[in-house]
């Protein structure tokens, strides 16, 4: 999405987001008033969603893997709620992480998949329902759907990039927010601030005018990396490549030549040949995300490119590191009353 989104959002706004500015208008008018007069169903568990307020990648998905780690440690049975990017299922359908392809349910539910039980569909209400009632899920974690679901939200967790912020601050098709900031923090019950950076300084200050709690988190490889010493041939289809080949780095990898694809994108077997044969001509190594990786094993990859290709697996620091527990128990709470309430 932010890779396949025009690069002036990114930017400071210039004369094709004013030129866009009332079809912004438009949107953003329809928008929250889509959000704020939606039908919600309210579903027998709480509902706890990760969501952001712009296209894009900002991490959402390693966030909900990350409470969804937490919330086993609360001794409860979280599954999660996806739409799937690009995902085919027209009824609920319950991701097999073994056998099921990402054209058909999407990379981002491949992964969450590892963690917990995984329900793709655009009704997300039926999801709910197939998690509890099939497979004993107590606690519901939603990847995205901030501002789309029709499904009561106990506690939405909303994700903001702090190197990328959100762009030019203009709403869609002149920039990368889905709605009007303000509309958006009405249904905000926390902000989340991942990675270093000044870029969403003014969202955070615009979040704690408005009440919002603030948090702070962080990705970092994990132990297992073992990148040091190896000369790379880095690729990635996600939304912000520069945020992976930085992480390489970190993992003490050296990046001697990058290669980026849209967001969610799907390999042809040409282009795993050049990649291939430029890291071999080069004399570097393959890597690539765990995103990508979990298209490329169920799509044109062959036996041999998989296993000539490194994988970055990361992990999200909270800081303080008491914040999942914190999340997950105002989200208990926040279910505890609905229930009062009838």
């Amino acid at each position: 999405m932010a890779s396949e989104a025009p690069p002036f959002w990114w930017e400071e706004p210039d004369w094709r987001a004013l030129a866009l500015t009332p079809l912004s208008a438009i949107y953003a008018l329809v928008a929250g008033r889509r959000m704020r007069s939606a039908a919600r169903e309210k579903v027998e568990a709480p509902v706890l969603c990760v969501g952001n307020f712009t296209v894009g990648g900002t991490g959402k998905t390693p966030v909900a893997i990350a409470l969804a780690r937490q919330a086993r440690r609360m001794q409860l049975n979280p599954g999660f709620l996806s739409r799937g990017h690009g995902g085919s299922f027209g009824e609920p359908h319950v991701v097999d992480p073994h056998h099921d392809a990402a054209k058909h349910v999407g990379d981002e539910p491949l992964l969450l998949a590892e963690h917990a039980p995984v329900a793709v569909t655009p009704n997300r209400a039926a999801g709910a329902r197939l998690l509890l009632e099939k497979h004993g899920c107590d606690f519901l974690i939603m990847d995205d759907g901030f501002q789309s679901a029709r499904i009561h939200i106990d506690y939405a967790l909303v994700v903001v990039d702090a190197r990328y912020g959100v762009g030019n601050g203009r709403v869609i098709p002149g920039g990368p927010l889905r709605a009007n900031i303000v509309d958006q923090l009405v249904f905000t019950s926390g902000l989340l601030k991942m990675g270093e950076g000044t870029g969403a300084d003014a969202v955070v200050r615009q979040a704690a005018r408005a009440a919002r709690p603030i948090f702070e988190a962080r990705t970092k490889p994990s132990r297992k990396a073992g990148l040091a010493g190896k000369r790379f041939l880095a690729f990635a289809g996600i939304g912000h490549p520069d945020k992976f080949f930085d992480t390489v780095r970190e993992a003490g990898g050296e990046v001697a030549l990058t290669r980026s694809f849209p967001d969610h994108h799907f390999y042809g077997a040409d282009e795993l040949a050049e990649l291939a044969a430029t890291a071999r001509r080069e004399g570097l190594d393959l890597i690539t995300t765990a995103k990508d990786a979990a298209r490329l094993r169920h799509d044109a990859a062959s036996a041999d490119f998989l296993g000539q290709l490194d994988v970055l697996e990361i992990d999200t620091v909270f800081e303080p590191e008491h914040v999942p527990k914190r999340i997950i128990g105002e989200t208990l709470d926040a279910w505890r009353q609905r229930k009062l309430k009838g």
